[in-house]
């Protein structure tokens, strides 16, 4: 996903090779279509907002693929390819041009131009804009992004410029070699300031929604569906084969599951990990589970007792038997997680660390030992709850570790479910004890992990304040050399283990369920990035 920066002698080449590739149905010769080509696709809920600036992770991020288009999307594989950007060329990997496609337009007509990206990126950091994602610019290095974010510098100071209507300078205050793959992020995608400016928060409903993407809000119904129909006006629109997008919200894997197989939907999110063998013996053909680019995780409240005390985090995580989730409660290709960091990241090669250097059994002790430090025990047994929101595969897992600390330590927890939108007011505003997490990479490089838990970050959950901690990202952040900046990383991953501001419990697979007709889907792409645009249906 890295992409090497380019000489003045290379940027020709590369923007020759670049402009030859598009995401697109990449259909073989004498492939019979069927002459329906709509297609239903399983959310695992309802998307908090349709907003690139206002949404907050995958659920919102597989509609606004189809809506919107960001510089550069991914291939099948997770690499780099031109989206709204035909090429891009750096020096020093600190200032970069991308040079738009003339014939970028919007679904009304007009041209997207360089000034439209200005305009959402300053959009995104304004602290008036309050984006969940604003982090985001921070993390990819655009300058000022931080300070304009705090409120310390006008927008206008953003390190982004429209050199012309069709060239964008970008300007970072690092160096950050893969930084065009940081602009496939749903964040960073273009939004149309005029339609913004008319409907403020309305602008994202039917008929009023104005999207760059090589879909169009057609309708869209609450908890039920979102409807999406081709925009004509998207310049690659003559690949489109996809006539219709239905993206059906459904957050119990079972009912995902059950509309499947009675051929309501084409594609899931997700399946009951108890009925994976049986999956696998009816429709083999249409299961699939590679790794993801992703780790599950609890994080403890920092800031209050009882888990503001890391004898007590640490306990609790230590007495986690993740083999057991991995190979037991789910059971279908996922790895246990010893550290934040997926195995699959690119640029990290993990040291032995506290969890994968001792036996379950020398944990437990430890975690006994740590919890009776703390005051814990027969007479004053830990309480707490656990926090989750509402999925079979969330309550099994959270079923089995309360069961786990109960017997080992003592526990008394208390099992909460909520449905997104309430789960995720109870996270921002620290309404638990311990909470289900996860985080699917936004690229491939260990920082999307890794930066999650420094002190200003909006996705610390947790609310984990090491100085230590931050020093060691920022040191990683500008660190060229990959051997030394993966030695950061290995002490941000202790840092994590020694402090326990966070649980890791296992690594994510892609565990979905395709019907044999629907082709396209980007199966191996890591970061489970997909575009309707790609797909096709077969004859069947």
């Amino acid at each position: 996903m890295h992409k090497r920066s380019l000489t003045p002698l290379t940027v020709l080449f590369a923007s020759l090779f670049l402009t030859t590739s598009a995401i697109c149905a990449d259909i073989p010769v004498g492939t019979i279509l069927a002459e329906n080509q709509e297609v239903t696709r399983h959310l695992k809920d309802e998307p908090a907002s349709l907003d690139p600036a206002k949404s907050v992770g995958l659920t919102e991020a597989q509609v606004m693929r189809d809506l919107f288009e960001g510089l550069v999307n991914q291939d099948n594989h997770g690499k780099a390819i031109p989206g709204v950007a035909l090429n891009w060329s750096t020096l020093d990997n600190r200032v970069w041009l991308f040079k738009l496609r003339s014939d970028a337009r919007w679904s009304n007509g007009e041209p997207v131009t360089a000034q439209d990206f200005v305009y959402s990126w300053q959009r995104l950091v304004s602290p008036n804009t309050t984006s969940p994602f604003a982090w985001f610019a921070a993390l990819a290095g655009i300058n000022n992004a931080q300070d304009i974010i705090d409120g310390k510098l006008p927008v206008e100071q953003l390190g982004v410029e429209a050199m012309d209507a069709h060239t964008l300078k970008i300007i970072l205050n690092k160096p950050v070699p893969y930084f065009p793959s940081l602009t496939a992020n749903f964040s960073l995608f273009p939004v149309h300031r005029g339609t913004v400016e008319r409907f403020g928060a309305n602008w994202i409903k039917e008929g009023n929604l104005v999207g760059n993407g090589a879909f169009i809000l057609s309708d869209r119904v609450v908890n039920e569906k979102i409807v999406l129909v081709p925009n004509i006006n998207y310049w690659d629109h003559k690949n489109t084969v996809i006539t219709k997008v239905t993206f059906v919200p459904i957050n119990q894997e079972s009912h995902a599951t059950n509309r499947y197989l009675a051929g309501d939907l084409d594609i899931t999110e997700s399946f009951p990990k108890q009925r994976y063998q049986k999956l696998l013996k009816d429709i083999p053909n249409e299961v699939f589970t590679p790794d993801q680019l992703g780790t599950y995780y609890y994080a403890f409240n920092t800031q209050h007792a009882p888990t503001n005390d890391v004898r007590v985090r640490k306990a609790l995580s230590m007495a986690i038997d993740r083999q057991l989730i991995a190979s037991k409660v789910l059971g279908t290709g996922e790895k246990p997680a010893y550290y934040f960091t997926p195995d699959v990241t690119d640029g990290f090669k993990p040291e032995k660390g506290l969890y994968n250097s001792h036996s379950q059994k020398e944990l437990d002790q430890q975690a006994k030992v740590l919890l009776q430090d703390a005051g814990f025990g027969t007479n004053k047994p830990l309480e707490l709850t656990l926090l989750y929101n509402s999925s079979e595969n969330h309550q099994k897992i959270a079923i089995a570790i309360a069961s786990m600390w109960k017997k080992k330590l003592g526990v008394k927890v208390k099992l909460v479910n909520q449905e997104w939108k309430t789960y995720i007011d109870s996270r921002n505003t620290g309404n638990f004890d311990v909470i289900r997490a996860s985080w699917i990479g936004d690229f491939n490089e260990p920082s999307t992990f890794l930066s999650l838990l420094t002190s200003q970050h909006s996705g610390n959950i947790p609310k984990f304040n090491s100085q230590q901690y931050d020093d060691v990202i920022a040191s990683a952040s500008i660190e060229t050399n990959g051997q030394l900046r993966n030695q950061y990383y290995n002490k941000a991953e202790a840092i994590i283990a020694k402090e326990a501001p966070i649980a890791p419990i296992y690594q994510y697979t892609n565990a979905r369920l395709i019907k044999p007709w629907l082709k396209g889907y980007p199966i191996e792409n890591p970061e489970d990035v997909a575009y309707s645009h790609s797909f096709y249906i077969i004859k069947h």
